[in-house]
């Protein structure tokens, strides 16, 4: 009996609470929102325009009838080239990408004995081009800046322009490679700045079975410029 009336005391109570007051509604927990440091533009074709340096030599060693033997330079200048760039980058950690270099000043061809004049002269005025095809891994470092890479294929084309109206040239290829920062400022809009080797090996021309050089072609850029993502 006592159970009964206590029972029926707490409905009561309960029902007098409710007309009293209404319903007591949960404690909601905050939302925390996660920040997330990441570029502003992910993914999407690019292409940029740069400026830079361009450093070449070109150290010859060997045997050449018009030359005799040689151990100096033909070339070792460094001079203004503009860059132009196009790429698709897939996410924020991985892009393809393609290069072309175009020196804007002239470099200096240097005598090797062959001509008249004294050895390591200027014997004609050396233009440049170059171009590489790359893979480039890419890493955040913080909101709106990241590092990369580029890992890939390298081309250089040098002209000469010679005295007397005499032409020659050189064209190596092989492994090329970078690193380098950039900084997105505003969406899709960058800037950046790098290193590039385009080519660093040994070409060997043989033109009969006595002779032959190696030449030892060095051929860097550092550029800086601004890219456009669409």
């Amino acid at each position: 009996m006592k159970n009964i009336v206590l029972s029926a005391v707490a409905v009561l109570a309960m029902s007098s609470f409710a007309v009293a007051g209404g319903d007591i509604a949960p404690i909601e927990e905050p939302i925390v929102e996660e920040v997330v440091v990441a570029p502003v533009s992910v993914g999407g074709f690019y292409i940029g325009l740069g400026y830079g340096i361009l450093n070449t030599t070109n150290d010859v060693t060997g045997n050449y009838t018009p030359w005799g033997h040689s151990e100096v330079s033909l070339w070792d200048d460094s001079y203004g080239e503009i860059m132009f760039q196009a790429g698709y980058k897939f996410n924020q950690y991985v892009a393809i990408e393609g290069r072309y270099w175009y020196g804007v000043d002239k470099g200096s061809w240097l005598n090797t004995g062959g001509t008249s004049g004294v050895i390591g002269a200027e014997v004609g005025d050396l233009s440049f081009d170059a171009y590489g095809l790359y893979v480039k891994p890419m890493y955040p470092i913080g909101e709106n800046f990241e590092v990369y890479a580029l890992l890939g294929y390298g081309s250089i084309d040098s002209t000469l322009d010679g005295d007397n109206n005499w032409e020659d040239g050189t064209t190596a290829d092989g492994f090329s490679w970078g690193i380098g920062v950039e900084y997105e400022f505003s969406d899709g809009i960058a800037v950046f700045v790098d290193y590039t080797s385009i080519y660093s090996d040994t070409l060997t021309e043989t033109y009969t079975a006595y002779d032959r050089v190696e030449m030892d072609i060095d051929a860097s850029t550092i550029n800086f410029g601004v890219s456009y993502m669409f």
